[in-house]
């Protein structure tokens, strides 16, 4: 059997396997996550039909670029994904929710900040470009996202598929996994510090590695682009999953009140 052959054989079993187990494809395309299309403004361009909209714009937001994070550095080495914000970034504004600014993403942030002192102070700009002070618009908000539980396994395939299935594809349904990726999404109002909304979100993915390598280099090598991303794209379900939750609970929010004032003391007294 040539390795095309196998390969092929291969990707037949994963798509029966995957129906017969009832898992949920994360992805919009072959390539592709749930966060699609484009956004420009408060209109958008071919977005995910299962997104969140705001009739109303909130206020503007500030979005953690993550890169301080525990997490950062472990999950893109483990799923390939090299950046978790700028597709939150595309959904919150095409949600049309918020007002993106710069601000949260300190190489952007930096970048800005760096174009705009060179063009305000070199003295080589023409007269009348408008490069002066007072004209950075102000985050109203801050978002926070946060991965919970990346990458984890919640229950392996039946390998008694094999006896469907024949054995070599007995051995591929054994090693398959469903892989489990939760976040959390929280918002805070700048200018108080105070907390506004948080929100969980959770999807899942098949981890295919394992399987195919089973299979050896030639069998498993022409698919080898589903060993990693699965999970990555998953996460990435996850968070508009979270956002989604925190539109619906911002559309019905009300101000938390305190007797006496936030920051007084609380009514909780203390002998």
């Amino acid at each position: 059997m040539t390795n095309r052959i196998r390969s092929m054989y291969i990707l037949v079993a994963v798509i029966c396997i995957s129906i017969i187990t009832g898992c949920a494809s994360v992805t919009s395309g072959t390539n592709g996550t749930v966060v699609s299309g484009a956004a420009g403004g408060g209109s958008s361009v071919d977005a995910n039909s299962s997104l969140e909209r705001c009739d109303k714009t909130l206020g503007t937001l500030a979005v953690d670029d993550g890169r301080a994070a525990d997490w950062y550095g472990k999950f893109g080495s483990t799923t390939n994904i090299t950046t978790i914000e700028p597709l939150i970034r595309l959904a919150v504004q095409q949600s049309n929710c918020f007002v993106i600014t710069s601000i949260g993403n300190l190489r952007t942030d930096s970048r800005i900040s760096r174009v705009t002192d060179l063009q305000r102070n070199s003295g080589e700009y023409r007269a009348g470009s408008k490069q002066q002070k007072g004209q950075r618009v102000a985050a109203d908000y801050y978002m926070e996202p946060s991965i919970i539980i990346d990458n984890a396994a919640t229950g392996q395939i039946a390998g008694a598929l094999g006896g469907l299935l024949g054995p070599g594809i007995g051995q591929l349904a054994g090693a398959m996994q469903t892989k489990s990726s939760v976040v959390t999404l929280t918002l805070f109002d700048i200018r108080s510090a105070v907390q506004i909304s948080a929100s969980e979100g959770s999807s899942t993915a098949n981890n295919y590695s394992a399987a195919l390598s089973a299979f050896g280099g030639g069998g498993g090598g022409g698919l080898s682009g589903f060993s990693r991303t699965p999970s990555g794209k998953a996460t990435v379900a996850a968070f508009i999953d979270a956002y989604n939750g925190m539109v619906r609970a911002l559309k019905n929010y009300e101000a938390q009140n305190v007797e006496g004032g936030l920051g007084r003391g609380g009514t909780l007294d203390v002998n």
